[in-house]
């Protein structure tokens, strides 16, 4: 249980700020059974998301990278949004009248699915496709697909996971509009991300320093601890729903 002092100095913040930015990582997805697949155990058919999330392996067997995403995209699909999920889109409907924004790294849906209307998926989603020749873009909840890969409905191109892999660029537009939210935030949470991947890290010290008030929620310390104002130990699934 949190302290009353510090759900207090939370919620306080919370109502005095004009300007409300979350940022979400991957912890948040695990509250819901939803692997990260790196590290330790993020083992498929002993490829690792290293070798299988690139542009090169796409190029190689369009296939096999296809059928990692049908798996993953099971796992996403029988997953449901979690108390944490739930209280973000709350309390975006509670500040109806700010500024508002939710961040994620998370590709699996789970905030939309909540409720959250306000929202930037900085890495894509999992149940987008775009087209490898026309760039048409569609969703497709389907799963199994019925053809690996799926072809464009638009020219009949193969499709592509609509995710940012590794050794591709953010969108520029995407990522400028980011940096200025974030610049004019009064108050920033930081939920259930490591701090290990560049530009979300870079994202939320754009807040800090800029002199937002920055809280963090996370089970264990993260490369950004140091720089907050408080850092929470615990599951955004039970912290989120006693300040919300």
């Amino acid at each position: 249980m949190l302290s009353p002092d510090i759900k207090n100095e939370i919620s306080q913040k919370i109502i005095a700020s004009r300007q409300i930015a979350i940022l979400t990582g991957a912890g948040i997805s695990a509250e819901s059974g939803i692997p990260t697949f790196r590290g330790n155990g993020g083992h498929w058919k002993n490829f690792r998301a290293e070798e299988l999330a690139t542009p090169d392996a796409f190029r190689r067997d369009p296939k096999l990278v296809w059928e990692w995403y049908e798996m993953r995209r099971s796992i996403c699909k029988k997953s449901l949004p979690n108390p944490g999920h739930i209280a973000i889109a709350e309390l975006e409907k509670q500040n109806s009248s700010k500024k508002f924004h939710l961040f994620t790294q998370n590709v699996d849906g789970l905030h939309r699915q909540a409720g959250s209307k306000k929202l930037t998926e900085l890495h894509g989603n999992i149940f987008t496709g775009r087209c490898t020749k026309c760039n048409h873009i569609e969703e497709n909840l389907d799963t199994p697909l019925s053809t690996l890969p799926p072809p464009c409905p638009q020219c009949s191109s193969p499709m592509r996971p609509h995710i940012l892999w590794f050794g591709e660029t953010y969108d520029p537009k995407m990522l400028e509009n980011s940096i200025e939210f974030l610049r004019n935030s009064d108050l920033i949470l930081i939920i259930g991300t490591s701090g290990q991947v560049t530009v979300p890290v870079y994202l939320a010290q754009e807040a800090i320093q800029a002199g937002a008030f920055s809280v963090e929620i996370n089970p264990e310390e993260s490369t950004l601890t140091s720089s907050v104002d408080i850092s929470l130990r615990g599951k955004s699934g039970e912290i989120l729903p006693q300040i919300i």
